[in-house]
């Protein structure tokens, strides 16, 4: 078992980032304080490699961090970021994505709608998706059943369209 001194490239930023996490997406806060960053002091890196440098032995981890179905499509995945530096055994987290919301997070109080954070600069654009999605999972347009009868019916009028044409 190795054992690997984790940093900060900014610091101030990343715990901002951090705090923010923690009081709008536990879950992914929970994941990250709980268990990642303790596997990651113990050589266990998680995550998909983003970049490779052999020669030097520095490798770019990002790591996506549990969340919400909803959040995840309005504001994106919430992803850690970090640098593993083989030779000084050293892993250096770097950031947490979405930067914007959840720095806006840290900064003034975010308001919630349907259990979503909404940003203070977009949250008409964000209450627009939340409730597309809704709609579109619950009994709007694009249910099954709805996207099944609209499937027959058009294939119906193009088979149609076809026999009179010959």
């Amino acid at each position: 078992m190795h054992s690997y001194v984790v940093e900060y490239l900014n610091e101030n930023e990343f715990h901002k980032k951090e705090r923010s996490l923690k009081k709008y997406n536990m879950l992914a806060y929970k994941k990250l304080i709980f268990s990642c960053v303790p596997e990651l002091r113990n050589g266990n890196f998680q995550g998909v490699i983003a970049s490779k440098n052999s020669k030097d032995g520095i490798t770019k981890y990002e790591f996506k961090l549990p969340t919400d179905h909803l959040f995840s499509k309005v504001h994106g995945d919430i992803v850690l970021h970090y640098t593993v530096y083989e030779n000084q055994k050293l892993v250096m987290l770097d950031t947490i994505t979405p930067e914007e919301i959840l720095s806006e997070g840290h900064q003034k109080e975010l308001t919630t709608y349907k259990g979503v954070m909404v940003s203070k600069n977009h949250a008409e654009r964000d209450m627009f998706k939340i409730n597309l999605l809704n709609s579109m999972n619950k009994n709007g347009f694009l249910n099954n059943k709805v996207l099944i009868i609209i499937g027959v019916l058009l294939m119906v009028i193009i088979f149609l369209i076809i026999f009179l044409v010959k």
